[in-house]
């Protein structure tokens, strides 16, 4: 099968390496991967401003590049969940790139299935739950519905040598980052992540991990302006880690 590898522009901007270490991580396991350069945006930042309309364009364009591959990646499970449900609402017909967009741990766990990785990583981690992985791609189960427990993130780590991965109290509680959240509500934002921040911290963790490097992002922002020490990576960084 061949992968389009969508990285989102945060990702390229301030963390590239999240963005090498999936690609390091896919063609580790044989996978034929393609990183088409003409690629945007897909648009998150208008919906989150109440402006989705104004994606259109980047809509089209994404769906026009990654159409012809099988799959699409993206080490992200906001932008991931953002082309799969609302890409086809903002052009009103079915988009065939958005049918196939996955996030990264989705797309391993579900559909490569691996049983073992090449990475090792000696380190106790935090296992963050960002709520669009969460509450639209399934990636772990949601606290307020009586179903089964199952985290995906923690089954793909759990293949790594030497680690050691740690769940907070109040698993899948929000950090308050939210894209626009906030920036409009800094305040009530920077609590939610203190709050979060100080329970990923009471596991004994020397790193906090997930699949959205936003969210990651946001609390280490607070981690760092209180001298918090602790530090963040993303998941795909873990998994492809040595190679």
């Amino acid at each position: 099968m061949k992968i389009g590898l969508f990285v989102p522009c945060y990702v390229d901007a301030l963390y590239p390496e999240v963005g090498v270490a999936t690609y390091k991580l896919l063609t580790s396991l044989g996978l034929d991967v393609e990183y088409p350069e003409k690629q945007t945006c897909c648009g998150q930042p208008m919906g989150n401003a109440g402006f989705q309309h104004k994606a259109d364009k980047l809509v089209k364009n994404y769906d026009e590049l990654f159409a012809k591959y099988d799959y699409v990646v993206a080490p992200s499970a906001s932008c991931a969940a953002y082309v799969r449900f609302f890409h086809p609402n903002i052009v009103n017909h079915e988009c065939e790139a958005a049918k196939k967009t996955m996030d990264l741990v989705e797309f391993l766990h579900d559909v490569v299935k691996p049983t073992s990785l090449k990475a090792k990583f000696p380190h106790v981690v935090s296992l963050h739950n960002s709520c669009h992985g969460v509450r639209e791609l399934g990636l772990s189960s949601p606290s307020e519905r009586n179903v089964p427990r199952f985290n995906k993130i923690k089954d793909l780590l759990q293949l790594v040598e030497g680690i050691t991965v740690k769940e907070p109290e109040r698993v899948d509680e929000c950090c308050g980052f939210g894209g626009m959240f906030a920036i409009e509500e800094p305040d009530v934002s920077a609590r939610m992540g203190r709050d979060k921040i100080a329970r990923h911290q009471a596991t004994g963790a020397e790193y906090i991990t997930g699949p959205d490097s936003s969210c990651l992002m946001h609390m280490q922002g607070l981690a760092k302006k209180d001298g918090t020490p602790i530090k963040f990576i993303h998941v795909a960084q873990i998994l492809a880690a040595g190679l």
